[in-house]
Formats: C-alpha cells, sequence, structure tokens
C-alpha cells in the first residue's frame, strides 16, 4: 500500500489526496444534478456550497466523534490526538455532514430561490444522492491505499490482499472492503442519477423546463417522482451496503451485536423506507 507520496521533501498522504478528488467529483456531479433540475444554473455557486460546507463540517464531526468514543484516551494527550491526520469516525463525519448539508439547502431556499420559483430542501437533498455516493465511493480508494484498518477479516479468496505497509498492518489477507464499497457506490450513484432524469415530460414541463422555471410540481410530472424519492433510495441503497459489509469488517461490536457504523447504516435503511412510504402515499 502507499500510505505517501513523496515529492521531494514533502509527503502528501494518499487518503487525504483521494478525498480530495472524492469532493471534486461530487461537485461536479451535483452542478450538474442542480442545472438539469433548474435548481441552479452551473456557475451559481450553490454547488460549491453544498459540497465544501458539509465536507468541512463533516471532517470536524468524524475527528471529534472519534476522539469521544476513547475519552481517556483523548485527555491523556488531548492536543496531539485532537490535531492527528488520523483517527476519523465515518458516523460523525455523516452526522455533521448531513446537518450541514441540510443548513446550506435550507438557506438556498429561503434566500436564494434559483430562477425566481420556489424549491423544496427534499428536491435538493434528491440532486445531492447521486453525489454523495459517487464520493463516498472514491474516498474509500484513499483507505484502501492508505491500509488504515478499514478492511476485514481474513479470507481465503483469490482477491483477498494484505496491508504490510499500511498505516494498520496486517500480513494475513484480507476482505479488501474499501473495493467492495467503491463497486456498490458507483453502482448506487449510477441508479441515483437514472432516477432523478427527467422521463415522460408534459408540455408544461417542456415549456418550464426550457425556461428553467421548473417547479417541484412540474418536476414530478416530468420524471414521475416525488421531490425527496432519490434521496429516500439513497439512504436505503448506502445504508444497506454499510450495513452488509459491516459484517466482514473488523470493526467493534457494541449495540445489539452490531457495530457503531452497522447500527447507524441499520437506521439510514428504516428512515429512507418511511420517508419513501410517506411521499408514496402523500403523492
Amino acid at each position: 500500500m502507499i500510505p505517501f507520496l513523496h515529492i521531494g521533501s514533502s509527503s502528501i498522504p494518499t487518503f487525504g489526496l483521494m478525498v480530495a478528488c472524492a469532493m471534486l467529483s461530487a461537485y461536479f456531479v451535483l452542478r450538474a444534478d442542480l442545472a438539469r433540475r433548474g435548481i441552479a444554473a452551473k456557475n451559481s455557486g450553490e454547488a460549491e456550497a453544498l459540497i465544501s460546507f458539509p465536507c468541512l463540517a463533516g471532517f470536524v464531526g468524524a475527528k471529534l466523534y472519534h476522539l469521544l468514543e476513547s475519552p481517556a484516551e483523548f485527555f491523556a494527550d488531548p492536543v496531539h490526538l485532537l490535531f492527528s491526520p488520523y483517527g476519523f469516525a465515518w458516523f460523525g463525519g455523516l452526522l455533521a455532514g448531513f446537518a450541514a448539508f441540510a443548513f446550506v439547502a435550507w438557506r438556498i431556499v429561503k434566500h436564494n430561490p434559483a430562477a425566481g420559483h420556489p424549491v423544496s430542501p427534499l428536491t435538493i437533498f434528491d440532486a445531492g444522492s447521486p453525489a454523495a455516493a459517487l464520493g463516498y465511493g472514491i474516498g474509500r480508494i484513499g483507505c484502501l491505499l492508505s491500509g488504515d484498518g478499514d478492511y476485514g477479516i481474513p479470507t481465503s479468496l483469490p482477491w483477498g490482499m494484505s496491508f504490510p505497509n499500511g498505516l494498520v498492518p496486517t500480513v494475513e489477507r484480507v476482505h479488501p472492503t474499501p473495493i467492495y464499497e467503491l463497486i456498490a457506490a458507483c453502482a448506487i450513484a449510477w441508479w441515483l442519477w437514472n432516477m432523478g432524469a427527467p422521463g415522460h415530460r408534459t408540455a408544461l414541463a417542456k415549456e418550464r423546463a426550457s425556461q428553467q422555471l421548473l417547479t417541484d410540481s412540474d418536476a414530478f410530472a416530468a420524471s414521475g417522482r416525488a421531490p425527496g424519492e432519490v434521496f429516500a433510495a439513497y439512504l436505503v441503497l448506502s445504508g444497506a451496503a454499510r450495513f452488509l459489509v459491516e459484517f466482514i469488517r473488523i470493526n467493534p461490536r457494541s449495540f445489539l451485536g452490531m457495530s457503531n457504523a452497522q447500527s447507524a447504516a441499520a437506521v439510514s435503511v428504516i428512515t429512507g423506507s418511511v420517508l419513501w412510504a410517506w411521499l408514496r402515499r402523500k403523492e
């Protein structure tokens, strides 16, 4: 594995590099989705805000959650652990990033409605779902390159890998779970992107779309989906993928024999299912 890229006297963490690539990829997908939905033009800046602020909040949340998981260890050496480039918890990043995304989406809806028409926050969550799925998958490549311990249990399968030079080394052949998650995330992103694509448009929807005046009601008529359905599918699919992969991960078990990430994934699946049922009933 390659935890660091050495360029002259500088060392670049591969995990951080891939996180940057994930942010950039998610930005382009989100910008394209906002534009095709008529929410924001590609040069408007909304996509930058919806990516940068949640990502920064996610980093802070992931670090704080990881530190608070072991408070005794943290208070024994708080300065070193607080500024260490290692130690981030997925669940903490998810909570903080989601909260920041919701806040930015609310600000866009309240203070800067695109094209002068109201936009549901759920529609913005729909647009962010394919980007979030793809960004998560690309970020997992950083876990693979750095060998940071996100691999799985030992396996005899032919694609098993060892991480002798990783940040958390192992000479055993283990499940390369970051690769599994990358494949699943790309498939989910592709599925969600197609879910949000315009379907059979009505004449009114075609006219509104050409003028970038597509409201949420028109969006449902154009794609056959209510605002929030793509987001609900994202919660279910991404949660199910993480829940399943946790069975072969080395994370410690806590609640009902599940890891923290697995518990969060189960909540994600339940929340997405309830949201989907509520939206379909409402429509």
